[in-house]
């Protein structure tokens, strides 16, 4: 892949540290305190994350499968996160070549219309399958998640970007 003038090579990211990250996402979720309507959604901002920057590792089954848990938990309508976790796989998956070329608060922007799909997305399913209409404070989670997408992407990056063990053999 072509890079920007002066963005930095990454280190190769750690199958660990993805999965620790998403477990931390789904936990945030899972709070004792319960999820109110207007805030962000972990689990939606990481997969988005890692669905853009580590499309081979992070995909569509992984969204599906962390879907399912959330609907478990939330007593939800079985599939309707799934499904919605899926679709946002799918845009941050064929929007990464293009969104990776911007910085964290352009992508932020641009993703925003992706955060507030899926949620659009995660009423009509809520709606049909009978439930009750969510208040309209609802609409700023998307604005939130946006919001929170450059600190995300700075402390997710953060161990990427360490500078490699120097070798004296090989000055680099």
């Amino acid at each position: 892949m072509i890079m920007r003038k002066g963005q930095p090579l990454l280190l190769p990211v750690s199958p660990a540290f993805i999965a620790a990250s998403l477990v931390a996402a789904l936990a945030l979720n899972m709070l004792p305190l319960g999820r109110v309507v207007w805030t962000p959604d972990w689990v939606v901002v990481l997969l988005a994350f890692w669905g853009l920057h580590q499309p081979q590792r992070v995909g569509l089954g992984l969204a599906f499968a962390m879907g399912l848990c959330i609907d478990v938990y939330q007593g939800a309508l079985l599939g309707q996160h799934a499904l919605v976790y899926s679709v946002l796989m799918f845009g941050a998956q064929m929007a990464s070549r293009r969104l990776l070329w911007f910085g964290p608060w352009w992508q932020a922007l641009q993703l925003l219309a992706l955060f507030a799909a899926v949620h659009a997305l995660e009423v009509a399913l809520r709606l049909a399958g009978g439930g009750i209409a969510p208040p309209w404070w609802v609409l700023l989670a998307p604005l939130l998640e946006a919001a929170v997408w450059p600190l995300v992407s700075l402390i997710l990056l953060a161990p990427q970007r360490r500078p490699p063990d120097q070798d004296e053999n090989r000055p680099l």
